[in-house]
């Protein structure tokens, strides 16, 4: 695949972007591969494939330049510069056509980018969420309320320039550190949720909620995730590191009757899955903003199946060891990088993945997710 900011060094996101496609799954596979070749019981799937471009549903803007000539793409934090990546192939068409009416909003507004070596200016960065439906979530990073008044005043141009657009709000970033987002939030839109159809299921995206990049490798993620669910057929289950409730609401909705728990860190993802739970009216799910490791350590409970689905960190020692003493059957792991599910795997010798796959949910990257169905040994 071509890229033209590639091409002229502009950006370096994507190393991996002049390689053959079916090359760069080849070489994710043979890395998966290698990292647990000490399992000779695992059977791997057929991997997951991403469209080349066009797939990303989010867009991270930093803004640069000046009001009259922003940029909205990626900045070198040490000088200043900026470059503008208005055009990147990897976002989803609804993006892309929103980056102009967002860079005239700029001038518009007379919202002033932040200038970084020298801690000037307001608006720092614009995230853009695009769900399967087109519609969209813009969220502008401001270092103080100072432009929160002119945002609103165009919120109806913006609106009209933009129809599909569902929600808007102001995050509030005001340390001058190297961050995308601050914790706190302001809602300037009648609409505080995002819908994202994800298989037969709606979740519901509130703005500081995590939610994987591409939508389609997650449709893929979660399906595997229920299949498993659906063969194993536990009567109780908990979702660690669950987000906004992919894996807990696919397996519940294949579980009869059974118990689901998720848990995550993140209040603003647990709102977002309680919502779905209202709105499909589901009994025995349950979703709960707590610390997982504390959570499974502390809980006195044990389910009769495990998904875990960690940071790039992994689970950690805390977390492997009461696993390990646990007594569960079957545990999914679905982990953003293989090295540290290796050494999560090393912790817990009673576990051993039986089945596997890889799924491509970064093209032109070395990351990749990939998924193991656990069994006790």
């Amino acid at each position: 695949m071509e890229c033209a900011y590639f091409r002229d060094d502009l950006c370096s996101s994507c190393p991996s972007i002049e390689t053959a496609y079916t090359a760069q799954v080849q070489a994710k596979q043979e890395h998966a591969r290698a990292l647990l070749a000490n399992y000779p019981q695992l059977q791997w799937l057929d991997p997951v494939t991403s469209a080349e471009a066009g797939f990303r549903n989010k867009a991270k803007l930093v803004v640069g330049g000046s009001a009259k000539n922003p940029t909205l793409g990626i900045v070198d934090y040490r000088t200043g510069a900026s470059t503008d990546l208005g055009e990147c192939p990897l976002y989803m068409e609804p993006i892309q056509a929103a980056i102009p009416v967002l860079r005239e909003l700029i001038q518009r507004a007379d919202l002033t980018p932040y200038d970084i070596p020298n801690r000037r200016g307001e608006l720092k960065n614009i995230l853009v969420t695009a769900s399967a439906a087109g519609e969209l979530m813009v969220r502008f990073v401001l270092r103080s309320k100072k432009l929160l008044v002119p945002i609103r005043r165009q919120m109806g141009w913006l609106q009209e320039r933009l129809p599909n657009l569902a929600v808007l709000s102001v995050n509030l970033l005001r340390e001058p550190v190297a961050r995308v987002e601050g914790d706190e939030e302001i809602i300037l839109s009648e609409r505080q949720t995002l819908p994202m159809q994800v298989n037969d299921l709606t979740l519901h995206l509130r703005p500081q909620s995590f939610f994987q990049t591409n939508t389609k490798v997650a449709e893929a993620m979660y399906a595997q995730g229920r299949e498993w669910v659906r063969e194993v057929a536990p009567r109780s289950l908990w979702d660690l590191y669950c987000g906004v409730g992919g894996f807990a609401l696919h397996a519940a909705s294949v579980m009869d009757g059974g118990s689901v728990t998720g848990i995550e860190i993140s209040a603003e993802a647990v709102a977002s899955a309680q919502r779905t739970v209202a709105e499909y009216g589901l009994e025995g799910v349950d979703f709960s903003a707590q610390d997982a490791p504390e959570f499974a350590v502390s809980s006195g409970a044990v389910p009769q199946m495990l998904v875990v689905n960690p940071p790039r960190r992994g689970i950690g020692e805390s977390l492997c060891a009461w696993i390990e003493g646990s007594g569960i059957d079957r545990v999914v792991y679905s982990s953003c990088n293989a090295v540290t599910l290796a050494k999560d795997l090393e912790r817990m010798p009673s576990y051993a993945p039986v089945q596997g796959r890889v799924l491509d949910m970064f093209p032109h990257t070395d990351h990749y997710e990939v998924m193991t169905l656990l069994k006790r040994g």
